[in-house]
C-alpha cells in the first residue's frame, strides 16, 4: 500500500510539474502532458527509485532520474507533436523532474525504502571497508643484517 501512495504523490506532482512547463508554456495539450506523466512516473519510480535509489544515494539517483526523464520527455513529445524543437522543452522539463525527484528521494528513503534488515545492516548500499595497519616501517629487529652474513662466511 506504502508503494500506491508514494506511485500517486510521484504522479500527480510530475503531473502538476510537466503541465506548468509543457502545458503552460510551450502550449502542449493536457493529453499529452498526462501520458508523458504517466509513462515517465512509472518508469522513474521503477528504474530510479526501487533499483538505483536503494543501491546508491540521492545525487547518483536524481542524476539518473534527469537523464531518464530528459529521454523519456524528449521521446514522448518527438511522436505526438510536429515540427517543433522539443530538445530544449525536454531539458528545461527534465530539469524540473530532477528538482522534484531530490525531494522524493528524501521522503522515499525515510518512508518506504527499508534500509536495515535484522542485524542493523544497511541492504544494498555498498559501504566499502579498507583495512590499515598501525606500523608505517618494518621492524629492523626481524630482519637480518646482510653484513654479518656476509663475513661468517
Amino acid at each position: 500500500m506504502k508503494h500506491v501512495k508514494a506511485m500517486i504523490i510521484k504522479f500527480i506532482s510530475t503531473l502538476a510539474v510537466l503541465y506548468v512547463i509543457l502545458g503552460l508554456i510551450f502550449d502542449m495539450s493536457f493529453g499529452n502532458v498526462f501520458l508523458i506523466s504517466l509513462i515517465l512516473g512509472i518508469a522513474a519510480y521503477v528504474i530510479g527509485d526501487l533499483l538505483i535509489l536503494p543501491r546508491t544515494n540521492n545525487l547518483i539517483a536524481t542524476i539518473a532520474d534527469f537523464g531518464l526523464a530528459f529521454f523519456i520527455i524528449w521521446a514522448l513529445i518527438e511522436s505526438v507533436t510536429t515540427g517543433e524543437n522539443s530538445v530544449y522543452p525536454s531539458f528545461i522539463a527534465a530539469i524540473s523532474v530532477a528538482l522534484f525527484e531530490l525531494l522524493f528521494h528524501r521522503y522515499m528513503a525515510n518512508n518506504i525504502l527499508e534500509s536495515k534488515n535484522e542485524s542493523g545492516r544497511r541492504i544494498g548500499n555498498l559501504q566499502y571497508q579498507t583495512e590499515a595497519s598501525e606500523e608505517l616501517a618494518p621492524n629492523h629487529s626481524d630482519v637480518r643484517n646482510t653484513n654479518d652474513n656476509k663475513g661468517n662466511q
